[in-house]
């Protein structure tokens, strides 16, 4: 069982050192990170925290989940593993691919223009 565990919709006045503070009630906390936008540098409103063992994860979920802050009720469960980006309509290392359309692009309607 995991001991990294997603919290969501958290108030934008939340910090890491909050977060691994209120974590810390129900056991050792490893890490507590509040994802941040890098553009703005304000909160995007969700958190990874890790905890030392798997008891003290679920003990945190059981506690914490549906837990008013700021009005807010947080989301608190297992954190899921990172899914892979898929790139399909980017540019890589085979060229740039527009779409995987065939009725559109050259060749397909004149002009370049595919049909609509």
């Amino acid at each position: 069982m995991s001991n990294k565990i997603y919290v969501g919709n958290l108030p934008y006045s939340v910090t890491d050192a909050s977060l691994k503070s209120n974590f810390s009630e129900f056991g050792d906390v490893t890490s507590a990170k509040v994802q941040m936008d890098r553009d703005t540098g304000q909160s995007k409103g969700f958190g990874f925290v890790e905890m030392t063992s798997a008891e003290f994860a679920q003990a945190a979920i059981a506690a914490l989940h549906g837990m008013s802050v700021d009005g807010r009720s947080i989301v608190v469960s297992l954190a899921r593993p990172r899914e892979e980006r898929s790139s399909s309509n980017a540019y890589s290392l085979a060229g740039y691919r527009v779409t995987n359309r065939s009725d559109i692009g050259y060749g397909n309607g004149g002009f370049g223009g595919g049909r609509y």
